[in-house]
């Protein structure tokens, strides 16, 4: 199967954000596309037959929930995490962020307070401002290779004002996969000042080998009943474009007053692909997936190598989870503004900047490992080449 992920599949003029917005997001087209979030492989066989069987029958009506989609999840996080849990837990949504900004919505007021702990992906800062809730921030603590929970840090800024925080688990963009402990000492704290949790974990199937992924929910029964855990085969199976993700909800006062939420905003139904790829993908998708990420982490082993033999100045924080690298560039010598200009307009490539993550990202670039290895190797050569010229 490795050979499916070495094919080089043309994606421009295909409506794809990561190639086709490169001039919109970075004022530039001919630049190497090493960022966002999406995978440049073919979504599992399983997944593109269910969907074309949907397509072939034709007709695309309202779509009505199927209890076979329930059995898929539950054995999927069952099998993976160990989490047994019941199906009436779920609510199945259009997407993970427009989730969070439901949950944020509907069990807080305006000017509360929402923690985030930073670096961290980029809309969560947006969620929390555009709802005009305040944003609070626990800064991660990196030690020079990895993250850190600074726990002391969050209970001297939680406040009577303080309703929510928000887990990127695992972590986006560091890689982090936080262990069992890590979450227990987060849990008392959460249960000390009776904060809800909205825990994502939309990478928790993109694990190295080693690391073992632990719902937040599953740790205690406090945990279960004040954590929304936000799902979805999107990132695992690269089905982004399809708009599908769910919601496991335990406690019944939080899952009715979220339902009745989103029946009010209109944002309780998912459209007539979802549930076909959501299904399909955790029923027939858990081969390619080991597939999946065995090739990751060699191109992660290819990245590393080629930094450290080509551009030892910029250092990749060996990641956990997820398919995506944070790099360390504070070597460069350069400020944040200064490497955007170099990466943009001499390396011509095009990486997530870090400081959109937070002010503490101000000296990381996150790349996308997720591609066939020749596309890697341009933009590293792209790269090399503009590192050698500008003398590092």
């Amino acid at each position: 199967m490795s050979k499916l992920f070495e094919q080089v599949i043309e994606r421009r003029g295909t409506a794809s954000m990561k190639w086709d917005m490169l001039k919109e997001r970075f004022g530039a087209e001919d630049l190497w596309p090493m960022w966002v979030a999406d995978m440049d492989f073919r979504a599992p066989q399983a997944v593109l037959d269910a969907l074309k069987e949907k397509v072939d029958h034709g007709i695309f009506g309202y779509p009505a929930h199927s209890k076979s989609v329930d059995e898929a999840v539950q054995n999927w996080l069952a099998r993976r995490y160990q989490w047994k849990v019941n199906s009436s837990a779920f609510i199945y949504t259009p997407g993970v962020v427009p989730t969070l900004s439901n949950i944020i919505k509907a069990f807080t007021e305006k000017q509360d307070e929402v923690v985030i702990q930073t670096p961290v992906y980029y809309p969560f800062y947006d969620v929390i401002k555009k709802n005009e809730r305040d944003l609070v921030r626990n800064p991660l603590v990196f030690d020079g290779k990895q993250y850190k929970m600074d726990l002391e840090h969050l209970e001297s800024v939680i406040t009577d004002k303080t309703k929510m925080i928000i887990l990127c688990h695992p972590h986006n963009p560091g890689g982090r996969v936080w262990t069992r402990e890590e979450l227990e000492l987060l849990a008392a704290v959460c249960k000390r000042h009776d904060l809800l949790v909205i825990s994502d974990e939309i990478h928790a199937d993109l694990l190295y080998e080693g690391h073992v992924h632990v719902p937040l929910a599953s740790i205690n029964d406090d945990m279960a009943n004040r954590t929304f855990t936000c799902l979805a085969p999107s990132k695992t199976f690269n089905l982004a474009g399809i708009q599908t993700s769910y919601v496991v909800v335990e406690n019944d006062e939080l899952r009715t007053k979220l339902k009745n939420f989103l029946a009010s905003t209109f944002m309780n139904s998912t459209n007539s692909f979802a549930e076909v790829a959501t299904e399909a993908a955790y029923r027939y998708g858990e081969e390619w997936l080991d597939e999946l990420m065995s090739y990751v982490q060699k191109n992660y082993d290819m990245v590393s190598e080629f930094l450290k033999e080509n551009m030892p100045k910029i250092r990749p924080i060996e990641p956990e989870g997820t398919y995506l690298l944070w790099l360390d560039c504070s070597e460069l010598g350069l400020s944040a503004a200064e490497r955007k200009n170099w990466l943009i307009k001499d390396a011509q490539v095009a990486l997530n900047h870090g400081p959109m993550f937070g002010e503490e990202g101000k000296e990381f670039e996150r790349m996308n490992l997720a591609c066939p290895s020749s596309i890697l190797k341009e933009g590293l050569n792209r790269m090399k080449v503009a590192y050698e010229r500008q003398g590092f």
